[in-house]
């Protein structure tokens, strides 16, 4: 239909994209447009994170009806009760910021000040109707990341990954980095262990034990790693675990190490650290990916093995099993091989 009647097909692209188009019709031209350009009705639900239903619906609509059939149908029922001034102002209140000294609105906050905005008293479960019927949800906050790419994101990456697949020959390389304030805590009364058609049930009350940090180097080539606890997170301390681990290592050897950007990798005392061991070429990775770290998975395997679920008495029993876990891998370990949606990645 929509091949035979470009006009159609324009006034919906429109209605889709125009900001002052009503967001149920514009989620309906959304479908039909997507449906026109051949995607299934769960690609289409998973985009517009909809139901199959929803998508089959007014596909169907659309289908009988034309543009017409994506119209709201009359309704029995009385008529609305409040008009299209008291909905602006829900949606005003619901699009700004919450009164001082909240940070997010609820559906009675958004009706006291409607009542205050147009004299019109509103109760919150109707407000909460209308923001449904709108599709916004202010009571629902979800983080994210302004990125801002560094001019040289590219090239740090491809850097990473080429000293990852490629490692100079007879060099070390290493992937360090430090794990901070894990908290040694011990739950209230002992758990109980998994049976038959029950799950293992842990305590949820706990008392706190204080925290530790640790700072782990891993060889790429083996996957072994080399931690030890820490008291301060900053740039003596790193340069002192560097001297560490350069006094071991053979001398002669070339070491290459990956770092992420934190304060006590990029400080000035770090810099002079490595301006006086040139054997030593520090591989950055680009800002907030530090995901590129290879150490990182030990962290989230040593996180998902021992601390998360953990039961500790004090800080020094926490930083015993941590030790005693990193003694465990080395002795089976192995180097990580990454994967992208399933494939390895490969050298060439």
């Amino acid at each position: 239909m929509l091949d035979d009647d470009e006009g159609v097909r324009d006034r919906l692209v429109r209605a889709a994209s125009s900001v002052t188009a009503q967001v149920r019709q514009a989620l309906r031209a959304r479908i039909v447009l997507a449906a026109a350009d051949g995607l299934t009705n769960g690609s289409i639900a998973r985009e517009l994170g909809i139901s199959v239903n929803t998508v089959r619906k007014w596909r169907g609509r659309f289908a009988a009806g034309g543009l017409q059939g994506l119209l709201d149908a009359q309704r029995s029922g009385r008529p609305r009760t409040y008009g299209s001034e008291v909905r602006v102002a829900i949606v005003a209140a619901a699009t700004s910021a919450p009164p001082h000294p909240e940070s997010t609105w609820s559906h009675r906050t958004i009706a006291a000040q409607v009542a205050g905005t147009v004299f019109a008293k509103i109760s919150a479960s109707q407000t909460g109707r209308i923001l449904a019927d709108l599709d916004l949800k202010p009571h629902r906050v979800r983080g994210w990341l302004t990125r801002r790419d560094s001019p040289d994101f590219w090239e740090r990456v491809a850097d990473v990954c080429s000293l990852y697949r490629n490692p100079p020959e007879g060099a070390v390389v290493l992937s360090i980095d430090e794990k901070t304030a894990i908290a040694a805590r011990s739950r209230r009364h002992p758990g109980v262990p998994a049976a038959p058609g029950r799950d293992v049930r842990e305590e949820f009350e706990y008392r706190r034990h204080g925290t530790a940090s640790i700072v782990a180097a891993m060889d790429i080539r083996t996957g072994e790693v080399l931690s030890e606890p820490i008291v301060r997170n900053n740039a003596v301390t790193f340069t002192a675990f560097l001297a560490r681990l350069d006094a071991v290592i053979e001398p002669g050897k070339e070491i290459h190490v990956v770092l992420d950007n934190g304060s006590s990798h990029t400080a000035k005392h770090t810099r002079k650290w490595f301006q006086a061991h040139p054997r030593w070429r520090v591989h950055f990775t680009p800002p907030h990916a530090s995901w590129l770290n290879q150490v990182e998975l030990f962290f989230s395997a040593l996180t998902r093995r021992v601390l998360r679920h953990g039961d500790f008495s004090s800080r020094d029993d926490l930083i015993d099993k941590m030790d005693h876990y990193v003694i465990t891998h080395n002795e089976k370990a192995k180097p990580y091989h990454w994967t992208y949606d399933g494939t390895p990645l490969k050298t060439s």
